[in-house]
């Protein structure tokens, strides 16, 4: 089944309220947390999503971009994440980090990166509830799609049949090819909060990825 998880970062933070409410259809909400160290980038803390976790019920996809996880994961799961997601790339070890967000009872993902070899991510399937593959390099929304990321997605579901969530470039088209190598969480952000109707947007991303 396929779940969308529209991307936080292309909403309008000056009505985060109501944008949150507004795409109630979804499966989730993703919300990239960067700390301008791992990405050049910068963009939210626990405070924020602890903020609009009471505006809805929707399972917070709570993506961290930052060099040291191992810090903030307990300041995330009680803000309200249910998905906590950890780079591979990142300077902490990865088993201590699924652990301490399973000691939470939050969902456990690994990330890798665009020029990750997939294989790094294999020991790992095991332990966790979802891997994600960036078709982006992680930072800055609005990039175009990586193609190539996608045998990623089919080496893994040839092994598992883990959740496998794809972020960065994903529309009407390359939803079709992101289903058809083995994903099934997309992560969707100008796809559909760059639309005035966004429950039209994700059902019409939902029948786009569904179709054959």
């Amino acid at each position: 089944m396929i779940k969308i998880s529209p991307s936080l970062l292309s909403a309008d933070f000056a009505d985060l309220k109501n944008e949150v409410c507004d795409i109630s259809s979804a499966d989730m909400l993703h919300l990239d947390v960067m700390d301008g160290h791992f990405v050049p980038n910068i963009t939210f803390g626990p405070p924020l999503i602890a903020s609009i976790r009471k505006y809805t019920d929707l399972i917070f996809d709570v993506h961290l971009m930052i060099s040291h996880p191992l810090k903030y994961i307990e300041a995330f799961a009680k803000a309200g994440s249910d998905i906590i997601s950890v780079h591979l790339e990142c300077d902490d070890n990865i088993d201590e980090c699924i652990s301490l967000i399973k000691k939470f009872g939050k969902k456990a993902c690994v990330v890798i990166n665009p020029d990750t070899e997939v294989e790094l991510v294999f020991p790992y399937l095991d332990k966790i509830d979802m891997v994600l593959i960036m078709s982006v390099y992680p930072g800055f929304g609005g990039q175009s799609f990586i193609e190539d990321v996608l045998e990623k997605a089919e080496k893994i579901r040839k092994i598992s049949d883990i959740d496998i969530e794809i972020d960065g470039g994903i529309n009407d088209k390359t939803i079709k090819k992101a289903v058809k190598a083995g994903c099934n969480v997309l992560v969707a952000g100008t796809a559909v909060f760059g639309k005035e109707n966004r429950s039209e947007a994700i059902e019409m991303l939902k029948n786009s990825g569904e179709e054959k």
